[in-house]
């Protein structure tokens, strides 16, 4: 044997037993690496669907469940509330709601799925802030024309018993309506497009 073929042989071994670490070492960063990408169970759970028993919620009550981190209104409007809101059409800037802010199963009269109850994410559309549920109708100190809605205290915003936004205010759209669907007349899954099932 020559002395080139030896060194050949120990080059070839080098190479491989080089190889072979170098892509256990590169197999051993990526698992944990590809790992840490996927989200945790918590954050799994905050954007999972939330049920909802609405079994007690009278007419003109709200309640307020959290969903992905956000404030989820449900509202029991009552037949006063409803007959109201084809009155306000005219100082409202979107009341056909034709701005993407609902599923179109609640691209209607009342932003619903039934009538009565109203899901909203209760967020303003300007910045951020959550309004008060102000469901009195009436003259009310900010507007003698109130009709109940909903009134943003940061800058005034002002949204009807649907959640369509007022004209001259600085909220740009109507709240929004999140995904959700009826499992039965008394639970709702908000966060799963559905309807009534």
């Amino acid at each position: 044997m020559t002395d080139d073929h030896v060194d050949s042989r120990r080059r070839r071994l080098l190479t491989v037993a080089t190889t072979t670490v170098g892509l256990a070492g590169a197999v051993g960063l990526v698992i944990p690496f590809a790992g840490s990408l996927s989200p945790s169970e918590k954050a799994k759970a905050a954007g999972a669907p939330v049920q909802v028993d609405i079994s007690k919620l009278e007419s003109g009550q709200q309640i307020t469940v959290e969903w992905r981190g956000k404030p989820v209104w449900i509202i029991r409007r009552s037949q006063e509330m409803l007959e109201q809101l084809s009155s306000l059409d005219g100082s409202l800037a979107d009341p056909k709601s034709e701005s993407n802010q609902q599923p179109a199963y609640a691209q209607n009269a009342y932003r619903s799925i039934k009538d009565e109850l109203l899901i909203l994410v209760g967020i303003c559309t300007h910045l951020g802030c959550s309004p008060g549920y102000q469901p009195d109708i009436g003259p009310a100190a900010f507007d003698e024309n109130w009709k109940g809605g909903f009134l943003c205290v940061c800058h005034g915003s002002k949204f009807d018993m649907a959640g369509r936004v007022y004209s001259g205010v600085p909220a740009p759209t109507n709240l929004v309506v999140p995904p959700h669907q009826y499992l039965s007349d008394t639970v709702i899954v908000i966060g799963e497009d559905g309807g009534l099932v």
